[in-house]
């Protein structure tokens, strides 16, 4: 008997379940309209992000060579973390190679053995390992619950806590209760650690995030991000108060031991941060965008992040696949990245969207989802420790 024989059974249940998933190869200029990309300022393809990359490559050659701590930081590296720690209104900044990096190495480092670490149970996968890796005890709260956070918090014995939570939540696009939070965590002596990934360039003033939007910016929150959304490039960062960042390079390890961002990607995200500051109006014309989506189910946005729940994960891929066919490209959000029973389409909007392409998307989602059933209720998506 082969002992990788058991993947055939797990690949037969997984297909069985309508939750198969394959790789499929986009081409460098698709046909379909996009609506499930991260690309939320449309600044991936502007000419100066793309021309910064190129002068980047050109001048620090195709990657960094070496970690942070060796040969990996360059003069080009070091200008983007001032730049993001000004923009935000941080002390110090510290980039890494992933935003899924940059949260390993915050929960680990700032939630030594030891410590507790409450969680949103609606958190990124990247928050879900980095809390599993921390040895830390982790207690995980229901969606956006501060009373339950003050609960967990007031009960603690350990010396170290921290509460973690994103800004705006990456599958159903709300916003977290930062200010409460930060009240609760204030009270009972505990660190708030804030993931902006969704946020950043398109919620607060100026694109700056929820935490500026919330008056924390620079307070005693640790803030994480990702530079491949909304800054259209790749990387993640840190920023917080500078003795965080000190810390982190001397513990983090996905800092110490991974090798530095690529220069042209630090390239292309001081170019989109640049572009992101001359104009402030870029992120309201991405929630603008999505607004028009989330009227079909008779919301409204606060993100770039539009909802569709269908409920049954074979359902949600047909009517995915139906958009397809139809010149739309939309997300199809399947367990376990959420909930069982609440598969969804998840649409992504841009702030370079024209009106005319807004008009066409409406038209073949109304069409697609008077083919499924009604949105339903569903239960907040619950992680373990």
């Amino acid at each position: 008997m082969n002992p990788l024989d058991w993947l055939d059974a797990t690949a037969a249940q997984r297909q069985a379940a309508g939750l198969r998933r394959s790789l499929t190869p986009r081409p460098a200029r698709g046909p379909l309209l996009d609506l499930a990309g991260n690309d939320y300022l449309g600044l991936s393809r502007d000419p100066r992000v793309v021309e910064a990359g190129v002068a980047a490559l050109r001048t620090w050659g195709a990657g960094a060579t070496g970690s942070r701590l060796v040969t990996g930081t360059t003069e080009l590296h070091a200008e983007l973390e001032d730049r993001l720690a000004e923009f935000a209104g941080a002390e110090a900044a510290l980039v890494f190679s992933s935003g899924y990096a940059a949260n390993l190495a915050v929960v680990t480092a700032l939630a030594p053995r030891g410590s507790l670490v409450v969680s949103d149970s609606a958190n990124h996968a990247s928050l879900i390992d980095a809390c599993r890796l921390s040895r830390a005890q982790v207690e995980v709260v229901p969606h956006n619950d501060v009373e339950r956070v003050g609960e967990v918090l007031a009960a603690r014995r350990s010396p170290h806590a921290l509460v973690v939570t994103e800004s705006v939540d990456s599958i159903d696009g709300d916003h977290a209760p930062l200010l409460e939070l930060s009240r609760v965590c204030r009270r009972h002596g505990a660190v708030l650690v804030v993931d902006e990934a969704h946020a950043l360039g398109v919620c607060g003033p100026g694109g700056r995030g929820l935490v500026a939007a919330a008056g924390l910016a620079g307070d005693e929150v640790v803030v994480t991000m990702t530079l491949s959304k909304a800054l259209g490039a790749q990387g993640g960062a840190v920023l917080g108060p500078r003795r965080v960042i000190e810390h982190l390079v001397g513990s983090a390890r996905t800092m110490i031991f991974d090798t530095g961002l690529a220069p042209a990607a630090v390239g292309c995200a001081l170019a989109a941060l640049g572009i992101i500051e001359a104009d402030p109006t870029l992120g309201g014309a991405a929630i603008r965008a999505a607004g028009a989506f989330a009227a079909l189910r008779g919301r409204v946005a606060s993100s770039a992040i539009v909802p569709l729940v269908l409920g049954d994960p074979a359902r949600a891929f047909a009517a995915a696949q139906e958009c397809a066919a139809r010149g739309v490209q939309v997300g199809c959000f399947r367990p376990p990245s959420v909930p069982e029973g609440t598969s969804r389409l998840r649409l992504t909007a841009r702030a370079d969207l024209t009106p005319p392409e807004i008009a066409t998307a409406l038209d073949v989602l109304r069409d697609v989802l008077h083919n499924h059933t009604e949105e339903q209720s569903w239960p907040p998506f619950v992680h373990t420790s």
